[in-house]
């Protein structure tokens, strides 16, 4: 299973009215764990950012002008993509950008490349209603550390990204989790002998034996003398 983890930066807010990427990072995973292969870009968007946007990414006009345009990268971005699944927080949003910046170029936009899409935030709002869902509630939720976190970035954002998703998908009716190794067998833990062991029995003290006495007396006494312990014990 080839999966995606995947974010961009943008001059705003909206690529149908011109808005442009920045930025565009991706994490590749194997079988839920990563490959060690990221994909990683700082982009010319060849117009100014939102000042709001700056606010949030921190990418200067001054900082981007020296970048390569998405044109120059397009080719080696749809053939990281290409037939993965694209796990994006906020989808529509970067997925948006991106079908606009292939389709600028005449290329194929992530459907047509065999990309399929799941939305960690819809994924988020369906495990957790009614709660803030960003990625920064995310980690402080899942105890993922984004202290590194004073401004977005594409490649760490989808680096937490995928630290949360990996938290929110893993199974609970394990105590081995993910100790699975590529080609091997799952972790095997040896049986115990548990006749080996000598359990010592702690009998009640008078002073304890008759603190239980006194409350099986109330219980008697609340219950007309239908103390369901008397009668186990009887």
């Amino acid at each position: 299973m080839r999966q995606i983890f995947l974010d961009t930066e943008t001059t705003g807010l909206s690529a149908l009215d011109g808005d442009r990427l920045v930025e565009v990072g991706c994490i590749e995973m194997l079988n839920r764990r990563l490959s060690g292969r990221t994909l990683h870009h700082y982009l010319n968007p060849q117009r100014s950012s939102n000042p709001e946007a700056v606010k949030v990414h921190g990418l200067t006009d001054e900082f981007l002008a020296d970048k390569p345009l998405f044109a120059a990268v397009a080719d080696e971005f749809i053939e990281f993509v290409r037939d993965a699944e694209l796990i994006i927080h906020n989808a529509a949003f970067d997925v948006g950008f991106l079908d606009a910046e292939l389709t600028r170029l005449g290329k194929p936009r992530l459907a047509e490349l065999g990309c399929t899409i799941t939305d960690s935030l819809l994924m988020a709002r369906e495990q957790f209603p009614g709660k803030a869902n960003s990625l920064d509630a995310l980690c402080k939720r899942l105890e993922v550390d984004n202290s590194n976190r004073a401004l977005h970035g594409a490649l760490l954002d989808a680096g937490l990204l995928a630290e949360v998703y990996i938290r929110m998908t893993r199974g609970q009716d394990s105590l081995v989790i993910d100790d699975v190794q590529e080609g091997g067998s799952a972790l095997e833990v040896a049986a115990i002998d548990l006749s080996q062991f000598t359990l010592p029995v702690l009998a009640a003290s008078e002073q304890e034996t008759a603190a239980h006495e006194a409350v099986l007396a109330e219980l008697d006494k609340a219950s007309k003398g239908h103390t369901i312990w008397r009668q186990v014990m009887a």
